[in-house]
């Protein structure tokens, strides 16, 4: 099929922008960002950038989409929408995964005007598949928290997930980061992806100690970090009772923290709410 001889649908158009590798450009996001009626990019120098290195001129309207203005550019783009082809693009990967794009998207379905997407280069799944760890199941969490205490209780909220963890870090948090999760998960095994798809792409992988010590030398570049699993938790009723009762002494009600933690640790609320009340008498 010739993409010069389609016409671009009036809609809106998510797609996705290389890592780092232009290789990774699919051709129908050459061919959406040649003919487009209004590019909302992230950064238009950037978008502008891409598309020369693609060897395409943007013939439509190059307008910014950013963290600060996306809202406000929503009422303007849906009109653009409603008759002609709105692309939006990150800087790099997808847009809405961390990115600017979502008060557009979620508008657009409610004014009922078409969404389309243009897969291609996301760190998320580039990094999983890269890892080496058990992927299977995974939960993504955008960026890690950058205070020291937020981050101790996300870690501590990891300590029973069974699913892998995949988080965006910037270089001058990851030390503290993996030091803070190697702090809380003990030795679990993690993977740092950095400069994903580019000239000096890295996989380190180890358990968290291992890797907190490597990044404290220093690490540049985009890091994409994901943590496996806690794996299959044994806890017994028993175990869990003095926390509970903890819980409930600084003010929680005994049942909702009995589902809470049943729901946790995969047991009985039954049980451990009767074990609870045993542990008084």
């Amino acid at each position: 099929m010739d993409l010069a001889e389609l016409t671009l649908p009036a809609g809106i158009i998510v797609a996705a922008t290389p890592l780092g590798n232009i290789g990774d450009a699919s051709p129908r996001l050459v061919h959406a960002l040649e003919n487009a009626t209004v590019v909302a990019a992230e950064d238009t120098r950037r978008t502008a950038a891409l598309a020369a290195a693609l060897g395409v001129e943007i013939t439509g309207q190059l307008v910014s989409n950013f963290d600060h203005n996306e809202v406000s550019r929503v009422g303007r783009l849906i009109e653009s929408a409603r008759t002609g082809t709105v692309l939006v693009v990150s800087d790099a990967g997808m847009p809405v995964v961390s990115d600017p794009g979502f008060a557009l998207i979620d508008a657009a379905h409610d004014a009922g005007i078409p969404v389309t997407c243009f897969p291609g280069p996301s760190a998320v799944p580039t990094a999983l598949a890269l890892s080496g760890l058990h992927v299977g199941r995974f939960a993504f969490d955008g960026f890690a928290p950058r205070k020291h205490g937020a981050r101790i209780t996300w870690f501590e909220s990891l300590k029973t997930e069974q699913r892998a963890v995949c988080f965006f870090e910037s270089p001058h948090r990851i030390a503290e980061t993996l030091a803070d999760a190697a702090e809380v998960l003990g030795d679990r095994r993690a993977a740092v992806c950095r400069e994903l798809s580019k000239t000096y792409e890295e996989v380190r992988r180890g358990p968290l100690p291992e890797l907190a010590e490597w990044a404290s030398h220093g690490v540049r570049g985009e890091i994409t970090v994901v943590i496996e699993g806690a794996g299959d938790i044994k806890v017994d009723v028993e175990s869990l009772v003095e926390a509970a009762q903890e819980r409930v002494d600084a003010g929680e009600r005994l049942k909702a923290v009995c589902a809470d933690m049943a729901k946790t640790y995969g047991l009985s609320k039954n049980e451990l709410y009767d074990a609870v009340i045993s542990a008084r008498e």
